[in-house]
């Protein structure tokens, strides 16, 4: 990788790190904290994750339409409003403020995914760049969680900790803005890559339609655990702090980007999809069984799943953008947020009946099974070939 790329990559991948893994995802490993600091309810919790995935579809559908903003601005307009909605949620909040908060933070996280992977997959022309750019998800979630282990250790407060995020993101998103530029400047000296190299790369065998609906599938699949697993850790284990088991699924995703990056180029997208999900559902099954082995397996494979079908989905998309009249890559980030705001509306309410998330996981590890099946073709599976 040429310096300039690996300028760009570090940037695009700290927007990740800032909107989905402290913008997004901290509210997960902190979820638990809030309920027992008395910041939010149980249902609460639930109604705040639809909102913030509401607002993802949102943000998704407002990125497909032309907003006449460059990426690179909306990539700094997404690590902005990320690291202010962060520190508000540091002050003394309602909870229909906080719901209202984490809409507008999947807002943001939508701006961040989109405006990210198009301006280094497409303003960039780095098209290797996918596992590193989506690492930063994973990355995101692992320190944050730790710091959130941390915070909690200190015997700190929910508030003081969305703080401590606040602060970090921002010197973050610093770092992140400075690369952006000098990425900018340092390809306007480079030629662009030949269209030779651009039509020797493998094409998708899936059709557009059938990509968004198993992204949108899977989007359903994996939220379940996304947004409950540190609260099922605390309700089953009193002796293991949620937080660390939350970093686990995070470190899982940073390797994962790039194998699932490298099974795509070896299988195809069809086959690739097909081993992605099945081994994710698998993961999502796992806590039912209640055992603290299941919670740690299931944050692993989950973890270690769930941004390698981003890592194949998103290229896959983007090399559909040319045969589609709409913007490939957000209306996909719009069915992957359909997925997540069905997953905990339904969670919370079968929660209020049962007690127990044990039915929400295995509907969940159903549409991934589902999901899959549309990685087949009809009539049978993928052959045996290297090309997708």
């Amino acid at each position: 990788m040429e310096r300039a790329d690996q300028t760009a990559t570090i940037a695009a991948a700290l927007v990740l790190v800032i909107g989905m893994g402290f913008g997004r995802f901290a509210f997960t490993g902190l979820y638990p904290l809030m309920v027992a600091d008395q910041q939010i309810s149980v249902a609460g919790g639930s109604y705040a994750a639809s909102a913030n995935y509401a607002g993802y579809l949102l943000g998704a559908l407002l990125a497909a339409l032309p907003l006449g903003m460059p990426s690179r601005k909306l990539c700094t307009l997404a690590v902005v409003t990320t690291v202010a909605l962060l520190g508000l949620l540091a002050l003394p909040l309602t909870e229909g403020l906080i719901v209202a908060l984490r809409g507008v933070a999947g807002l943001s996280s939508a701006f961040a995914i989109v405006a990210a992977s198009h301006w280094l997959i497409h303003d960039q022309g780095h098209h290797h760049g996918a596992p590193f750019l989506f690492s930063g998800v994973g990355i995101g979630i692992f320190l944050s969680a730790e710091m959130i282990a941390a915070g909690h250790q200190g015997l700190l407060s929910s508030r003081a900790i969305w703080l401590m995020l606040a602060i970090a993101a921002l010197a973050l998103g610093g770092v992140s803005i400075a690369l952006q530029r000098r990425a900018e400047g340092a390809q306007t000296h480079q030629e662009p890559p030949s269209p030779r190299a651009a039509d020797a790369r493998p094409r998708p065998s899936l059709g557009a339609t059938r990509l968004i609906v198993i992204y949108g599938l899977a989007g359903l699949g994996y939220i379940i655990t996304a947004t409950y697993l540190p609260l099922l850790v605390r309700t089953a284990f009193a002796a293991i702090d949620p937080a660390h088991i939350w970093a686990v699924f995070g470190l899982g995703a940073v390797p994962s980007c790039f194998l699932w990056h490298a099974l795509h180029d070896r299988w195809g997208t069809r086959r690739s999809l097909l081993a992605n999900l099945g081994v994710q559902a698998i993961g999502v099954t796992l806590p039912v069984l209640h055992t603290p082995a299941s919670f740690i397996f299931s944050a692993i494979l989950v973890g270690g799943t769930f941004m390698g079908t981003v890592t194949i989905a998103m290229p896959a998309a983007r090399k559909l953008a040319g045969k589609v009249r709409f913007n490939m890559l957000a209306i996909m980030t719009a069915s992957y947020g359909v997925g997540q705001i069905i997953g905990p509306l339904m969670a919370n309410a079968l929660y209020r009946r049962t007690a127990s998330f044990d039915t929400p996981l295995i509907i969940a590890a159903l549409a991934l099974v589902v999901a899959a099946t549309f990685c087949l073709r009809r009539g049978g599976t993928a052959p045996p070939s290297r090309r997708p």
